[in-house]
């Protein structure tokens, strides 16, 4: 079993590590870490989510910047506000015990940009950044990416899955010269390839983690069959189930995710929203009380749930099932993280069965079917 020390972890972020509770190598930090701490290379990095992206390449970037230059030698795209701060937060933490301060600056909509182009003008080395944002102040030639020698970009099936292709296109074009480019996806969608055919180089390290499981081994998958006038008693069957579990409920649409939020919460069930049409400050609360446990079930829609980051969830249930295949793969990969075990659950109808036998066989998974 490797150990942090020998993939060739610097002693300070060791220390950071362990004050993390994080003393283990993961699968992807065992492969990606030593090549792209020792390496000037492009790499793609297929893994679930959960895995310990962030530190696969978050620990070579830091031990990459030199701190005496004042420049922005790093930038780490990222799909949401949220992913943004975790990742920001998350190389904070890294850098506890570094001799040499180390500056990162996140920026993300839904705030306002006079903060951030204020904040850019102090010493900046990393920039993580939604696509959105940083190519508005692209078009406002406040940041300087001329200096950039490592581009990452995360979760990079869920940034063209809300849409950021044009931005991604336009920020890769802006950043040509001498870098490098480490993508890092849990599906590799046609979009995706496109991408990695004009903008990663050839010769680019690939790693693929758990090569023949699109989906966390750690999860068990089961549909529960019903009908459209039993779905609330099934649901509320499960839920009680598992009355001491948090969980995720998916639906496709904003007023579903707000009628079944009402339901449940007259059904006694400690439950909130999370869509689209709420303010920042709204979601953030409903985030800030899900991540501290004391709301016990989030209901979202596939886009709202974009780069929510919570451990210890036993399960995820769709409500109704995804519209696209790789939104099964990220819905079920909220649970089962950081080595722990989860549950994802379909609630289907009886013309919906056919849909579970194609997941199955597209995902190579197993989906049995659960009675109440």
């Amino acid at each position: 079993m490797s150990s942090f020390a020998t993939l060739g972890v610097h002693k300070n972020y060791i220390k950071s590590l362990k004050e993390l509770g994080i003393k283990t190598p993961t699968e992807i930090q065992q492969q990606a870490i030593p090549i792209l701490i020792n390496s000037k290379t492009d790499l793609i990095g297929l893994a679930q989510t959960g895995t310990g992206k962030t530190a696969a390449y978050g620990l070579p970037i830091l031990h990459n910047i030199n701190p005496k230059k004042d420049v922005v030698q790093a930038l780490i795209l990222s799909p949401t506000r949220e992913l943004v701060q975790q990742i920001k937060k998350q190389l904070f933490k890294f850098t506890k015990y570094n001799d040499t301060k180390i500056f990162c600056e996140g920026v993300y909509g839904g705030e306002k940009i006079d903060i951030q182009i204020k904040n850019l003008k102090r010493t900046t080395h990393i920039i993580v950044a939604t696509p959105g944002r940083l190519v508005d102040l692209i078009n406002r030639e406040i940041v300087d990416l001329k200096n950039i020698e490592t581009l990452v970009l995360d979760e990079a099936d869920e940034m063209l899955s809300m849409g950021f292709k044009t931005d991604l296109t336009t920020i890769l074009k802006t950043t040509k010269g001498n870098k490098n480019t480490w993508l890092f996806s849990a599906t590799m969608p046609a979009d995706l390839k496109d991408i990695v055919k004009r903008y990663i180089k050839e010769d680019a390290v690939r790693l693929e983690i758990n090569k023949n499981s699109l989906v966390n081994d750690n999860i068990s998958h089961y549909f529960v069959e019903t009908s459209l006038q039993n779905k609330m008693d099934a649901l509320v069957a499960i839920l009680e189930e598992r009355e001491d579990e948090r969980g995720i409920i998916f639906c496709r649409t904003k007023a579903g995710t707000q009628a079944l939020t009402h339901q449940l919460q007259q059904e006694g069930f400690n439950v909130a929203a999370l869509e689209g049409d709420m303010q920042q400050r709204e979601r953030e609360k409903v985030m800030r009380a899900f991540k501290n446990t004391s709301l016990q079930i989030l209901i979202s829609t596939d886009v709202s749930a974009r780069g929510i980051d919570v451990n210890n969830l036993g399960f995820v249930i769709h409500h109704q099932l995804p519209e696209h295949l790789e939104y099964y793969t990220h819905r079920s990969g909220r649970t089962a993280r950081a080595g722990k075990k989860g549950e994802s659950i379909a609630l289907v109808l009886p013309n919906e069965v056919s849909r579970i036998q194609e997941i199955e066989k597209s995902l190579g998974i197993k989906i049995k079917q659960k009675t109440l």
